[in-house]
């Protein structure tokens, strides 16, 4: 899947114009994309329309016009495009108090271990977890992750397709439902 080009980014007086139906667009695609494992983690899967979108809504809210900040965004989020036979992610930890954040993202320390992808058919895939959003003391409630499924779990990649983790403070698991596996299905074709 190709990145998000410069190109294709609308200065923040045209976005405003489309803003309001291109929103509500991307608001029915990441409900497509989105799964939930458990009452704790969700996983939104991201392509190139997510990435336009959070560029285009990072400039508006912080009023980004000049094109080397803008290439920047760019540059950031383009890192959430999907690899080749890939599935990419940004996957939210969520707990709704600051109390309950403070306990359980230092308990969830080593997650990146424990989340897992598996393609009916083929030994289960573990994410591979951008390190710059975990310290040594806790993990950050956005983590960005990719899944290297390969051309064999691509071309399988349906309704029984299973999300999961398994850290030892943290089990849960989502099966893809038919509609959710035809989504990502997309990515993986390029």
């Amino acid at each position: 899947m190709q990145p998000v080009n410069f190109s294709e980014i609308a200065n923040i007086a045209a976005y405003e114009l489309e803003r309001p139906a291109y929103r509500d667009r991307m608001i029915q695609l990441k409900d497509r994309r989105r799964i939930r494992a458990g009452d704790h983690l969700t996983f939104l899967f991201e392509n190139r329309d997510t990435v336009r979108y959070q560029v285009q809504e990072m400039m508006r809210i912080e009023r980004i016009v000049r094109e080397q900040d803008i290439r920047h965004e760019l540059d950031t989020y383009n890192e959430l495009i999907p690899e080749p036979y890939g599935l990419s992610a940004t996957l939210l930890i969520e707990y709704e108090t600051p109390e309950l954040r403070a306990v359980w993202l230092p308990a969830l320390l080593g997650l990146e271990d424990h989340v897992w992808i598996e393609v009916p058919g083929f030994d289960p895939v573990r994410a591979r977890f951008d390190t710059r959003q975990i310290s040594t003391d806790r993990l950050s409630s956005v983590q960005y992750i990719k899944f290297a499924l390969g051309p064999e779990r691509a071309a399988r990649l349906a309704a029984g397709t299973r999300i999961f983790a398994d850290h030892p403070k943290y089990q849960a698991s989502a099966e893809l439902t038919a509609a959710q596996a035809a989504e990502l299905s997309l990515d993986l074709m390029g």
